[in-house]
């Protein structure tokens, strides 16, 4: 018998029919949940964010800005906000790894928090600078302080029945990257040239 109920995908599927197309081995990546979802009054508007093994890096996959269950917006074309952010950070010699990946899903969900607050939708070369001096790591200590955003260079673009989402990879830059930036000294694509890689180390100096 067809169960038409149980065999329909939501958002969220194909968000990681993507994922598992880049990382066919791994079925079962770190996942970060929201203990009380926005909807029911939790502070996290993301309910959730997988990290995948990328090798040398740990790679982050957000579900929550685009539709992830039912198409709820009365946008056809775009599924939510029209995007997911991903982020790739470095493995290295940490002190805390795990306090380091959930570092990032923090930040992942204060920036997704912006959007659901004001409205404000992160897109492909853009950065985001916040004036902060602290490095974004769990320590404070790395020269790394916000981001640049380019297209996620290992997923594509997805049709879902709730829309189109793009998937936006944020990369970490420091202080000095970003001030260049707000100057308009240079611009994210030519950032982005400089660091040669999509890939955040925390350990790197200031291209500028």
């Amino acid at each position: 018998m067809n169960n038409d109920i149980n065999e329909k995908k939501m958002g969220w599927d194909f968000i990681t029919e993507e994922c598992e197309r880049v990382y066919p081995t791994q079925k079962n990546p770190k996942h970060y949940g929201a203990l009380v979802k926005w909807a029911f009054g939790g502070n996290d508007p993301l309910d959730g964010i997988s990290v995948y093994d990328g090798g040398d890096y740990w790679h982050f996959v957000t579900y929550g800005l685009s539709e992830i269950y039912e198409k709820e917006t009365e946008n056809n074309e775009v599924s939510g906000y029209g995007m997911e952010f991903t982020f790739k950070l470095k493995k290295d010699n940490y002190a805390d790894e795990e306090s380091e990946i959930k570092c990032i899903c923090g930040i992942l969900q204060a920036v997704a928090r912006i959007t659901f607050t004001r409205g404000e939708v992160f897109r492909a070369n853009e950065f985001l600078y916040t004036g902060q001096t602290q490095g974004i790591d769990a320590y404070k200590k790395s020269n790394i302080t916000g981001f640049i955003m380019v297209p996620d260079t290992n997923f594509n673009s997805i049709n879902t029945p709730n829309g189109k989402l793009d998937f936006v990879e944020f990369i970490g830059a420091t202080d000095a990257e970003l001030r260049a930036l707000k100057d308009k000294q240079l611009t994210v694509q030519d950032l982005y040239s400089k660091l040669g890689t999509d890939v955040t180390s925390y350990n790197r100096q200031s291209v500028i």
